[in-house]
Order: structure tokens, then sequence, then C-alpha cells
């Protein structure tokens, strides 16, 4: 049974969530303490989190900095913030996914479990190692860690995804339309704005492992990994 941890100060909301996610069999824990939600997180070990953005104490996106300290399960954030920075900020701190107040349950409830499937379920690695290697680079498919030489740097769900396209396609190009087929089936769901932030984050990881513009835009295709890089 896949565990759900709410942190979301509107108690009604949170009985709604959990009473609708229990039908589909969904086990949930809604935080108690907005002083001890990295404790609580911990303690319950969930799969995924649902995050609102204003909560007491600490603002939404300093508890997923808290949270991606400590895991790589989806996070989604459901906040009644709707504006474009509200979103990117989201996922710059770690988020997977953003959803806006009011929500429709069906949508959420399709996002929740694409978001599943990508991370556990059927669209996730089997139990067998697999990494993909160009020109000195390392995906590590199922560690999520991206390596150079000796330096390693994470990756989320999303950033391994989008890599592990893009590596097994290296220098050709890749679609918009594929990345967002490969790595989010609900894609009807999803902003176009979220492949823009994601691609920028695997930039900043690139970066990281001393790889400038290893990553390039093709105007009107989409995107492509090049096989010879300069160094950062």
């Amino acid at each position: 049974m896949f565990k759900i941890f709410i942190i979301e100060d509107d108690r009604g909301l949170v009985m709604l969530l959990q009473d609708y996610l229990h039908k589909f069999g969904y086990q949930t824990q809604a935080v108690h303490d907005f002083e001890a939600v990295r404790m609580e997180f911990e303690q319950f070990a969930p799969h995924l989190v649902l995050l609102d953005v204003n909560l007491p104490k600490f603002d939404g996106y300093y508890w997923c900095r808290q949270i991606r300290g400590l895991s790589t399960c989806p996070i989604l954030f459901i906040s009644a913030r709707e504006g474009k920075m509200d979103q990117v900020m989201a996922l710059e701190n770690g988020a997977d996914d953003y959803i806006t107040k009011p929500f429709d349950y069906e949508i959420a409830l399709a996002k929740i479990k694409s978001h599943l499937r990508r991370a556990y379920g059927s669209y996730a690695g089997g139990g067998t190692e697999r990494s993909l290697t160009v020109a000195g680079l390392m995906l590590d498919v199922e560690r999520l860690v991206l390596s150079r030489g000796s330096a390693k740097i994470d990756l989320s769900h999303t950033e391994a995804k989008i890599l592990d396209e893009l590596m097994q396609k290296a220098g050709t190009v890749v679609t918009r339309d594929r990345l967002l087929e490969k790595i989010w089936d609900d894609q009807a769901f999803v902003d176009d704005n979220t492949l823009n932030v994601y691609v920028t984050r695997v930039r900043k990881k690139l970066s990281a492992l001393d790889i400038a513009d290893g990553l390039q835009t093709v105007r009107g295709q989409g995107y492509r990994l090049c096989e010879n890089w300069e160094e950062a």
C-alpha cells in the first residue's frame, strides 16, 4: 500500500483528501506539528508528499528542500497560488509537480498515480542495475546519481528520466513531445513551462560536473545532448 504524507493546514481540505485517497487504497497521514514536519516525514516514510505553499512557521518551499535532503520521493505542491513564479519556485526547490486550488480530484489522483508509477511502479526501474555512459558522463538510473570521474551529484526522479532519454539518444534531437511522453504519461495536465524548468535544472546538474553547453536547445524541435562538450 502506497503511503501519502499531506502537509496542509486547511483541516477541511485534509479530511476531504484523505477520504478521497482512502477510497483508492492509499494510506495517508497529515502533519500534526508544523515545526516538526521533517521528523514526522521520517517516521511515516511516505512514498509521495502533497505539500501546500502557505504554512505556519515555515513555507512549503522550505519543507520541500528539507525533504529533498532526505528522500527523492515525488513531491506534489497543492496551492491556491497560481502565478508562474510560484510554480517555478516549487520546481526549483525540488518539487515534481504543481496543482493549483481549486482542483479537480480526478486530475489530482491522475497525477498522484502517474508519479507513483514513475517512481515505484510499471515505469520504474526493474530489479537489475542499469546505467548509461556518454563521453565519460555516467547515469545510474536506479540510484538517481549522475557522475563524471570522481564527482557525483544526486538527481530527482524526473531529472533522471530526462537524462535517461537524452543519453540514449545522445547526439540526436529529442523532441519536447517525446520528453513529455516519456516522463509524464498524463502530459495533458502538464504546463509547458514545467519541462523548461526541469531542463534548466538538468543543465545546472551538468554544470556542477563541469560540463558547459552539454545540453543544447534546437529551436522549434527539442533538445540534444552533445557527445563532445566544453569544460564549464
